[in-house]
């Protein structure tokens, strides 16, 4: 596992996601599990649900970054599904980019940033959701909460367990989930984040590229922008952030511009992701 954290240039103190072939194999490595987590297993796995559970003494602290908790996932991809099923033991495992820089969504992806520090690549062809996945767990108060926006809605969520959930505010530079971290997904061109009518005024002058949701803008060549879903689906668009992020960032630009997309569905995740990596202005 040290092996991951170094190829990555992950920070240690940020928890990794242990990936299992069924809920059967996961239960040696939880020493509680909720009734609510039998009903999103249920609803979800497999899937992009990852679920926070109180480690048993199985599951070493270095996957955890020392929490006692652990983030536990049945993904939904044949190919992985078939090498769980091959091992007697989970694997943890985050995406497979440089740590910081923007998610990898094919294996083309994985071998820009990482081909001269790993043996081999499993090509699964792209990925079907494209943002990660969402995690939820049980605070101390043992009410439900979303710690990352993700794959599934929250809307979805709460329909499983018939509440109203909390959706987490925290972002850190020391997690104990994963998916806190205050500065992630960032492009190497500085990308900002807001109304783009806004922002092409601020910015005039400069080389521009702008991703927006569904309709392009007048006042940059269509050659400089991206559109992440032109029906409006906010599925699609959390589909193509990734690729058209990495994509923007090779055109050689002054700054990226993105706009934000309706708070519901996978469009929290969607805005979130591109919060988290919009430039910072210094004061």
């Amino acid at each position: 596992m040290l092996q991951i954290y170094k190829v990555k240039n992950r920070p240690q103190f940020n928890p990794l996601i242990m990936h299992v072939a069924s809920f059967k194999k996961a239960a040696p490595y939880i020493d509680d599990i909720p009734h609510e987590a039998e009903k999103l297993a249920a609803a979800f796995w497999p899937g992009a649900l990852t679920m926070l559970f109180k480690k048993s003494a199985l599951v070493p602290d270095l996957v955890t970054a020392g929490s006692s908790r652990v983030a536990i996932r049945i993904p939904n991809h044949p190919l992985t599904i078939e090498l769980l099923q091959q091992i007697d033991f989970p694997l943890a495992a985050p995406s497979a980019n440089p740590s910081g820089y923007v998610s990898p969504t094919t294996a083309a992806h994985v071998f820009e940033g990482l081909h001269d520090k790993i043996p081999y690549i499993l090509d699964g062809g792209p990925c079907g959701v494209g943002v990660e996945s969402t995690i939820v767990g049980w605070n101390e108060e043992h009410k439900l909460e979303v710690y990352r926006l993700g794959g599934i809605a929250v809307e979805a969520i709460e329909k499983v367990v018939d509440h109203k959930v909390i959706i987490s505010k925290k972002i850190t530079e020391n997690p104990d989930s994963p998916g806190q971290l205050k500065s992630h997904y960032a492009t190497n061109t500085a990308l900002y984040l807001g109304n783009s009518n806004d922002l092409l005024q601020q910015f005039k002058g400069k080389k521009i590229v702008l991703i927006n949701f569904h309709s392009y803008h007048a006042a940059v060549p269509k050659e400089q922008q991206f559109i992440l879903s032109a029906t409006g689906s906010t599925e699609e668009a959390a589909k193509h952030l990734f690729h058209s992020l990495r994509e923007a960032d090779l055109l050689n630009a002054d700054v990226i511009l993105a706009e934000r997309l309706p708070n519901e569905g996978l469009g929290r995740a969607v805005n979130d992701r591109l919060e988290r990596a919009q430039h910072v202005m210094k004061s």
